[in-house]
């Protein structure tokens, strides 16, 4: 039991219950290790117990909590809930965060409720208080009613001398919702090439691609997938969701001829540029003329020799420069720290761990890079890869604003970086070292999944008064109208994996989901941008209606949408809920032909992903597909009856009959592509994150033949006459 109480105070589950409710104890082994990665020595039952006195005895002699919260009502949309001073561990009625854990696990987390804004009131009588403001200015005392929002320091010092400082967090009461009802788009980037790309889908289609959704189809939004930096080397991994860096983007994405200096390549060097030029052609060739897979490391590489030459051979103007140095000062030593990295991945390869001892962590490698002009040089260039790919971010977003979109560019957050990569290099202090971030067993797989990503401590977090996800979220709101959180249930809780043992064998670890959310609510707030959240799979109980309260949309896929809890049939459409973006189908999931046509099925066998009877797993699909095909006739949502284009329509007619107030099309489907993005459970057997948007036949669609498809129109068309508000114009 001591150990279960010193991991309770640590937030680590010592149980955990699957869907099916039974209490699956953890082995305490894993509890021990996950301990040691929180800096908690529980290697012996002595060390359990010197651990929990010094535990309780911090406890009972600290003033303040590293951080507190306030949630205040009136700036982001007054709903339920509001504001109340929140200090992680100080009130048996709330969630401990990531001290101390009041309550079983399994049960749902508590919340603060509304509250005036003041000082935690454990402070013992005479404290004297001091609160600096963001901006500076300097409040007296315990009067903190006229704070701002923002993040403050507070300070205290009790009468027998005692000091503490700590993070105060100010946050609207919620996130702002979307002003009217939209219709948007999907679409993984890297897959939709055009006729000017190099290989893959870049910046300059993604420009493109707002446009025309904005102005021609009265689309409201675009969500794209991840666009972080990915780790250099190749082979690099495919998948976006494994980044180097969350808070920089990949200059793989830029689009080199609108690169304003581009035009000003003199001509001894166009020779070298037109091998360039021709090298990227036949890039493109491959792919939409050759049936060949996009290859991001050969786009790279070309991509890297246009950049070598521009930034080589053209000098920048005053004004280019200007604009430079503003976005190095307020990038500052992230940005510093990221091309760092790079630089030195280059030289060294990818795996700091590996790198010469000098050069392992940040501050020691700058002595490196003082002394070495060509790997400042280096730095140099990577940080202006960072700036010309942060504008091309800034022109398409502008883009999304002119078309009229309600809500424009929806960037997507992965919830992990690579172990190897420069995030986890520059922050080591923040990331659990020996764990990675996973997903225990369910009803879809049974042998849990293990992510190969190192997750935050939660510890960490609160002491840096959660810098490193306010910077995070700062950098990625720049250009976003709206934010996506892949598995936004790891705000409150993300299952750690030690290093060697199975997924089976990881465990739960809690963190403070009240200073989570307030910093994202305010930094969206801040950006004037809206939050959805990846919230498919296991949720706990609690999290959905916390997440709702904060104005945080979710996602909502057709197929899952049954009523779970009674009749087991497809959920009526008036029972959906509005706060979400309701789909038809994700990347990680087959699309809506392929699902029509049980294809999904037949490509799973042949992978060897079906876990039972390949005849009996198609009967079972062709019963659920069937059960909707009926309800959709029923509803009067297919009047040209059966036929795969028209129940693809039939399908977004029945997201439309949802009182959502975002729906999403996944761009593949409107031109009938039945190939998955990714496949989960596969690696080399399927070619994930390498595939080109392609229609019924499989061939290859680039953004300009998908504009002009019929089949496109007609679906698009119809969304755009459903959602388009009183007196607008429709095509």
């Amino acid at each position: 039991m001591t150990l279960a109480r010193l991991a309770a105070r640590h937030g680590v589950a010592t149980v955990h219950s699957p869907a099916d409710g039974r209490d699956v104890p953890v082995p305490e082994a894993t509890v021990v290790a996950v301990l040691a990665a929180l800096g908690v020595d529980a290697s012996t039952p002595e060390a359990v117990t010197a651990a929990l006195e010094a535990a309780e005895r911090a406890d009972r002699e600290r003033l303040l909590p590293p951080t507190l919260v306030h949630w205040r009502t009136g700036d982001g949309g007054d709903g339920p809930g509001g504001g109340g001073t929140h200090a992680p561990g100080t009130d048996p009625h709330e969630n401990a965060g990531p001290y101390e854990s009041t309550a079983p696990y399994g049960e749902p987390p508590a919340y603060p409720r509304d509250a005036p804004l003041r000082p935690p009131s454990h402070l013992p009588p005479g404290t004297r208080l001091q609160v600096t403001t963001e901006d500076g200015a300097v409040v007296l005392g315990d009067d903190w009613s006229g704070l701002p929002l923002g993040v403050h320091t507070v300070e205290a010092e009790a009468p027998d001398g005692r000091t503490a400082t700590a993070t105060l967090i100010v946050s609207p009461a919620r996130v702002p919702g979307p002003a009217r009802r939209a219709y948007g788009l999907l679409v993984q980037l890297y897959s939709l090439l055009s006729g000017r790309s190099w290989g893959m889908g870049d910046l300059g289609d993604l420009r493109e691609l707002v446009t025309w959704a904005g102005r021609r189809h009265g689309a409201g939004f675009v969500q794209v997938n991840p666009l972080h930096a990915g780790v250099p080397g190749a082979p690099a991994d495919p998948s976006p969701y494994r980044p180097s860096s969350r808070r920089f983007p990949d200059p793989v994405h830029l689009r080199i001829e609108e690169i304003p200096e581009y035009a000003l390549i003199g001509p001894e060097r166009r020779e070298e540029l037109d091998r360039i030029l021709a090298d990227a052609a036949e890039l493109r060739e491959r792919v939409l003329g050759k049936g060949a897979l996009i290859d991001r490391d050969a786009v790279w590489e070309v991509k890297r020799r246009a950049l070598e030459l521009l930034l080589t051979s053209v000098e920048l103007g005053p004004g280019r420069r200007a604009d430079f140095h503003d976005f190095l000062a307020g990038r500052g030593r992230a940005l510093e720290d990221h091309a760092t990295y790079q630089a030195l991945a280059e030289r060294h390869g990818p795996h700091w761990r590996s790198w010469p001892e000098a050069l392992r962590t940040p501050r020691a490698a700058e002595a490196a890079v003082r002394a070495d002009p060509a790997l400042a040089a280096r730095v140099d260039f990577h940080c202006r890869l960072a700036w010309l790919t942060d504008r091309q971010l800034a022109d398409a977003a502008g883009a999304a604003r002119e078309a009229g979109m309600a809500v424009g560019i929806v960037h997507d957050l992965a919830v992990g970086v690579h172990p190897e990569g420069s995030d986890a290099w520059a922050g080591q202090e923040a990331f659990a070292a020996g764990m990675s971030v996973g997903a225990p067993p369910d009803a879809f797989n049974s042998r849990g999944q293990d992510w190969g990503l190192p997750p935050w401590r939660p510890d960490a977090l609160a002491a840096a008064g959660y810098a490193p996800y306010r910077g995070l979220l700062r950098e990625l709101l720049r250009h976003a109208g709206a934010l996506r959180i892949d598995h936004v249930m790891g705000l409150f809780r993300l299952w750690w994996v030690p290093e060697g043992r199975e997924p089976t064998e990881g465990t739960y670890v809690r963190y403070d989901a009240d200073a989570m959310l307030a910093v994202l609510v305010l930094e969206a707030h801040r950006a004037g941008a809206l939050v959805i959240g990846e919230d498919l799979g296991t949720v706990e109980p609690g999290v959905r209606e916390e997440l709702a309260r904060r104005g945080v949309f979710g996602t909502s896929v057709l197929w899952f949408e049954r009523d779970w809890a009674g009749t087991g049939r497809p959920l009526p459409p008036e029972e959906w809920r509005a706060e979400c973006v309701a789909t038809a189908t994700t990347h990680d999931l087959p699309s809506t032909a392929a699902r029509l046509s049980g294809d999904h099925v037949v490509l799973r066998h042949r992978l060897g992903l079906l876990a039972g009877d390949l005849e009996r797993e198609r009967a079972a699909d062709r019963a659920e597909t069937a059960e909707w095909r009926g309800l959709f006739e029923r509803l009067g949502l297919l009047p040209e009856g059966p036929g795969e284009e028209a129940e693809i329509r039939a399908v977004h007619r029945y997201l439309l009959a949802t009182p959502a107030r975002m729906v999403g099309v996944w761009l593949p489907d409107a031109v009938g592509d039945r190939r998955p993005q990714n496949l989960p459970g596969t690696w080399d057997e399927y070619p994930n994150w390498r595939l080109p948007v392609a229609g019924p036949d499989g061939q290859p669609l680039t953004l300009e033949q998908l504009a002009a498809s019929p089949r496109a129109h007609a679906l698009l068309s119809e969304l755009h006459a459903r959602t388009a508000p009183p007196g607008a114009r429709r095509v």
